[in-house]
């Protein structure tokens, strides 16, 4: 991610102990410009990120964060639906939308498996099934990635909303499912071509 351009006006500047993870750019921050704000709900903070120049709100005593850390990890050699559609679960979970990162994950699935060749238009299952079969998945994985799909269903078809830890494991098992499919090949692959 870019440097904001630009100067913050009227900040405090100062050492404060704190560090949160950055909501923008997702690195480490230790910010010594700020601005603060204090009432009956507790001391407020828009803190300045050294690395990417934006701000974040954080309230001290509920430990609230806007915008929120970015769960999940960069994948590498990701194609461009599959990338867009793998950061969009990451940002969902960013702003409490757990129930709609996990459904990108589950549509995850379909797009992995379509993009390797499966068939469009089949039921969830199928697609699980297709990535075993087809050797995309690594052994005895079969059950976290229909865990994927089961969790997709059940935001889909059932009334209460997946929760923040459903929705971070559920993110935790497709990146490790692009790792294996897209970033470990796509790593093998500079290697072959210099050989």
């Amino acid at each position: 991610m870019y440097k904001l351009g630009g100067m913050w006006r009227n900040t405090s500047t100062g050492t404060l102990g704190v560090s949160y993870k950055c909501g923008y750019c997702g690195n480490i921050a230790g910010p010594s410009r700020y601005y603060e704000t204090e009432s009956n709900g507790g001391k407020g903070y828009i803190y300045i990120c050294p690395t990417c120049n934006r701000p974040t709100y954080k309230n001290s005593y509920t430990d609230e964060q806007t915008p929120g850390p970015i769960f999940g990890n960069e994948v590498e050699h990701l194609p461009n639906g599959i990338e867009e559609l793998y950061e969009e679960a990451r940002n969902c979970i960013k702003v409490n939308a757990y129930t709609s990162s996990v459904l990108s994950c589950r549509k995850l699935l379909m797009n992995v498996s379509v993009m390797k060749g499966a068939e469009p238009g089949k039921r969830f299952a199928f697609y699980v099934d297709f990535l075993e079969d087809n050797h995309f998945i690594p052994p005895d994985s079969r059950e976290w990635v229909d865990h994927i799909r089961k969790k997709g269903n059940e935001a889909t078809h059932e009334i209460p909303s997946i929760s923040k830890e459903d929705a971070i494991e559920l993110l935790d098992f497709t990146e490790m499912l692009l790792r294996f499919v897209y970033e470990m090949p796509g790593k093998m692959k500079k290697h072959t071509e210099i050989e």
